[in-house]
């Protein structure tokens, strides 16, 4: 558990259950982004998810015990990957995003590892992880690719 600007919150590992609920905060969260390059279909973000949603790391984010949405924290021999980090529109800009890439951050150094992760171009998110120490290391028409190195001590 850890305290945020919107009180307590926390992580639980997702189950089946959260997919269907998870699935339209993503889908509420990214479809505007999407359209604009014109990559939204709903059985698109529903394959992608699934995809995300079955690998091991999925985490369902809870705040007061209702659900706020997820993220996956997946570490690899390299590095770590985050992914599919969305949460409710009623949270965002208002510091709970930021209180979570905080602690996985704080995760990622305890391993020792860098973190790395994607955003559509032309996405908000850009300045929300340079902002947490991302440089962004190659990008394509779709996608800016993202790692913040391991600190220094």
């Amino acid at each position: 558990m850890a305290d945020g600007p919107l009180g307590t919150w926390h992580f639980e590992p997702a189950d089946e259950a959260d997919f269907e609920p998870l699935l339209a905060i993503r889908i509420d969260v990214m479809r505007e982004h999407l359209e604009r390059v014109f990559r939204y279909k709903p059985s698109r973000a529903r394959r992608i998810f699934r995809e995300h949603f079955d690998q091991p790391g999925m985490r369902r984010i809870l705040v007061g015990g209702a659900l706020a949405g997820c993220v996956a924290f997946r570490p690899g021999d390299a590095a770590i990957t985050i992914d599919s980090f969305y949460l409710d529109r009623r949270f965002h800009n208002r510091g709970l995003g930021a209180a979570i890439l905080k602690v996985l951050l704080a995760e990622a150094d305890a391993l020792g590892r860098p973190v790395r992760l994607d955003v559509l171009q032309g996405s908000p998110a850009d300045r929300f992880y340079q902002r947490h120490g991302f440089r962004k290391i190659k990008e394509d028409e779709i996608e800016c690719h993202y790692e913040r190195p391991i600190p220094r001590t």
